[in-house]
């Protein structure tokens, strides 16, 4: 008797997230923002609600280099909140990966914090991980 893998249709998103991410609030300068990427290897910058009614923002490297780097502004002078995305589409963990991929190349995603129903950021998912979860499994 064999046991049968898991196959992507039976994948979610709550399995392949990882926690390469840090939350900030946004008031946080963009220097500070790239020190504590580097100390916790991280690759996403989440900026924190600020009331009950507020939504999650995030800020990637590539937001960094564009509105940052590429102009020639003074990380240190510049706001998390001023180069932002805001609302961030996000997703349950219980999502099949195989819907996850569909929903980011549908809206041009790369990334997405995953999220629990108390709009706690549990993780972040992205192709790579999505892939590596369904290759492991094949």
């Amino acid at each position: 008797m064999s046991i049968a893998k898991p196959n992507a249709a039976e994948h979610t998103v709550g399995d392949v997230m990882h926690s390469h991410y840090v939350s900030v609030d946004g008031f946080l300068t963009v220097a500070d923002g790239i020190t504590l990427m580097r100390q916790h290897s991280a690759s996403v910058i989440i900026i924190n609600r600020r009331t009950e009614h507020d939504e999650l923002g995030i800020v990637l490297s590539s937001d960094i280099a564009k509105k940052v780097l590429a102009p020639n502004r003074p990380a240190e002078r510049i706001n998390l909140y001023e180069i932002m995305s805001k609302p961030v589409v996000s997703v349950r963990p219980e999502m099949n990966v195989r819907y996850c991929a569909r929903l980011f190349d549908q809206f041009g995603l790369s990334l997405a914090p995953v999220v629990d129903t108390n709009q706690r950021v549990l993780g972040i998912v992205d192709y790579h991980q999505m892939v590596l979860g369904w290759l492991a499994n094949h």
